[in-house]
């Protein structure tokens, strides 16, 4: 397309109003799924939240590098481990600045006061600015770390200690992930002092390579490139804008027109048309990721072994796979997928069998036409294409077997806060990895310390959090292995939840994008791409 005709694009979609002609081929645009909930990356557990926050405005002490699972220095440009295990030293980098905005200046660069800010706010709940703005922090707590660090500590302006109550083989992946976003103390500071700490949420400050602009719901982000970038080779955009739709076939037809040069979540039956496109270039890469249906145990009858089994082995899971996924999912049969380290393959599933499954229902005084409620998503995510058809084959499904769910569905924010709430009876819901360690399938979504976050089935089974936690506390991977293959038969024997498909990934792009890398972790990160003519 010509520069012409590409800026005519821009245009008519009204993203680029206020940009001038001449940075026309710097600017990007991310035709993206959902309207974020929020900006405070520490509050939120989802790719739509952590890619308009995190991973455009933030850094963290320790990074993933683009596309791969190795952790690299970030805000910290190295760190110290005791013998132990327990301490860990970081040493911070020096010339880092916050984001200069109008409605913030900082006074002074990135130092230790900043990293004590980020966690002293998760770790206390007397912080005065969490106690001015209340709010928790869900993957903190879901992985046990609100327990775990004994103690932080400023050594000097860029050297912070944290003291650790036991080991834990997975704490600087931990630190590398969305959540662990390095918040500015002087920002803080600014808005406690004034009366808006809430603002934290909508006027995000931070060290990243992109600089917030606005934000209009259900319609578009816009950043800009930060100038003042640490890695000033990462930033190759001037201005970066999410145009948000939830409907996948927009997206696509806004891509193939180039009013966007990148998407996410094409539908299964659009795949072909895509890769045909001359335009179009369709990198893609098998999912590290899960689809499943979370039954929650604190509400009847979903608390009987009996239940969760029928429910279990009433779904015809290959059906699903090849109406929703269309060839682009594997079926799943454990709690992570295959390509985790300490996977165990000798996990099974129970035979698809309706009847067994009636019988089991009957046993367990479940009359016929039970009624539930089975929550469906209403965005793509990497792990369900569609939740909308999925949901009605659940529902058609379980009518086989005496079993009335009545679909519910909510804007995704509140879908996320009204399940970890418990309000759901059955829900879909999935996850992609977040920093390639087993704890963050099986502690992050299934341990008791999760039950008010990620743990969506609110299942809390002593036997199994015990080899969860035994394996965390120890760096020798043997030992953890096996501890993680125990507690999947474990988990699988009591049925939380039912595993459904991991999916292809699939990352539709104009070909004039450069170098944009897709992530295992399923977060869409701009920082070293580029646009060309």
């Amino acid at each position: 397309m010509r520069k012409n005709a590409v800026i005519q694009a821009f245009l008519a979609a009204g993203l680029i109003a206020s940009a001038p002609f001449a940075s026309a081929a710097s600017n990007l645009v991310f035709c993206s799924e959902g309207s974020p909930a929020g900006f405070d990356p520490g509050q939120y557990t989802t790719g739509t939240d952590f890619d308009a926050a995190a991973e455009t405005m933030f850094n963290r002490l320790t990074q993933f590098e683009r596309g791969g699972t190795a952790v690299v220095p970030g805000l910290a440009e190295k760190w110290d481990v005791s013998a132990d295990g327990l301490t860990y030293t970081f040493h911070l980098r020096k010339g880092v600045k916050f984001h200069t905005t109008e409605y913030f200046t900082p006074s002074r660069e990135f130092n230790a006061d900043d990293v004590l800010f980020t966690f002293n706010r998760m770790l206390d709940k007397e912080h005065p600015f969490r106690k001015a703005y209340p709010t928790e922090f869900p993957y903190f707590t879901d992985m046990g770390m609100d327990t775990n660090i004994a103690k932080l500590e400023k050594l000097d302006e860029h050297s912070v200690k944290f003291t650790l109550n036991s080991v834990d083989a997975a704490f600087i992946q931990n630190l590398a992930m969305s959540f662990a976003s390095i918040q500015s103390a002087e920002y803080a500071d600014q808005l406690l002092k004034a009366g808006k700490a809430a603002d934290i949420n909508q006027k995000p400050i931070g060290t990243g390579p992109f600089v917030f602009k606005r934000y209009q719901k259900d319609a578009q982000i816009r950043f800009t490139g930060n100038k003042d970038y640490w890695l000033p080779e990462d930033v190759k955009i001037d201005n970066l804008i999410f145009a948000i739709n939830t409907d996948a076939s927009v997206r696509m037809q806004k891509l193939k027109k180039g009013e966007c040069q990148i998407t996410l979540f094409p539908r299964p039956a659009d795949l072909e048309s895509l890769k045909q496109d001359p335009n179009l270039s369709m990198p893609s890469q098998p999912g590290f990721n899960l689809g499943y249906i979370a039954y929650n145990v604190t509400h009847k009858p979903f608390d009987q072994l009996e239940v969760r089994q029928a429910l279990d082995m009433a779904v015809n899971k290959q059906a699903i796979i090849d109406a929703v996924y269309q060839g682009a999912g594997q079926l799943a049969v454990n709690a992570m997928p295959p390509t985790q380290w300490s996977y165990d393959d000798s996990v099974k599933d129970p035979a698809y069998d309706p009847e067994k499954a009636k019988a089991l229902l009957k046993a367990a005084g479940i009359k016929e036409g039970t009624e539930i409620t089975l929550w469906a998503m209403p965005v793509q995510r990497p792990y369900n294409p569609n939740a909308k058809l999925m949901a009605e084959m659940l529902q058609a499904d379980w009518a086989k077997i005496g079993i009335k769910a009545n679909i519910v569905s909510y804007e995704w924010g509140e879908y996320m806060k009204r399940a970890k709430g418990g309000e759901h009876d059955a829900m879909l819901i999935g996850w992609s990895g977040d920093n390639g360690d087993p704890d963050n399938w099986l502690g992050t979504l299934y341990g008791c310390d999760a039950v008010d976050g990620n743990n969506f089935s609110k299942w809390c089974f002593e036997d199994y959090d015990k080899l969860v936690k035994a394996a965390k506390t120890t760096s020798d991977v043997a030992k953890r292995t096996e501890l993680y293959k125990q507690a999947q038969h474990v988990l699988k024997a009591q049925v939380p939840i039912t595993p459904i498909a991991h999916s292809t990934v699939y990352q539709p792009m104009r070909k004039n994008v450069q170098d944009f890398k897709i992530s295992p972790f399923a977060l869409n990160s701009f920082y070293g791409v580029g646009v060309g003519k």
